[in-house]
């Protein structure tokens, strides 16, 4: 009876480890940082004085895969998050209450310069992908 509660034992605590995964989305260090990306990309299209820093990007972004791996999910779960017209849909509207809240006016584009200055003066998440051309 012993040899049976064992495996038992393993397969139930694996189990509730997996069903306790969290979605991506709720993973704030992952989340935050793919809103970070989204964010300074949107500025950087809109403001002509500021570039990307390209090479920061594709290692946050490659870092991130990483990490997700690291805590457990698998390609297609990271896929999923990455390619859900549902979530892109969700960020878009975080990046729009973001820039709104930081007197970002649409078609204007210095009202994005000034925040991008803001973001890498204060060495933000989405600052650190950014630079003053």
């Amino acid at each position: 009876m012993f040899k049976v509660m064992i495996p038992v034992a393993v397969l139930t605590m694996v189990g509730t480890t997996v069903a306790a995964k969290p979605a991506l989305r709720d993973v704030p260090s992952i989340d935050g940082a793919i809103f970070a990306v989204g964010l300074a990309n949107e500025i950087r299209k809109q403001c002509p004085n500021i570039s990307p820093r390209y090479i920061k990007a594709l290692r946050l972004v490659n870092g991130l895969r990483d990490k997700a791996f690291d805590m457990g999910y698998s390609d297609a779960e990271i896929d999923a998050y990455r390619k859900s017209s549902a979530e892109k849909a969700r960020l878009k509207a975080k990046t729009k209450t973001y820039l709104k809240a930081n007197g970002v006016k649409v078609g204007n584009p210095q009202s994005y310069c000034a925040l991008g200055r803001a973001e890498i003066k204060k060495s933000s998440q989405i600052g650190a992908l950014l630079k003053v051309n």
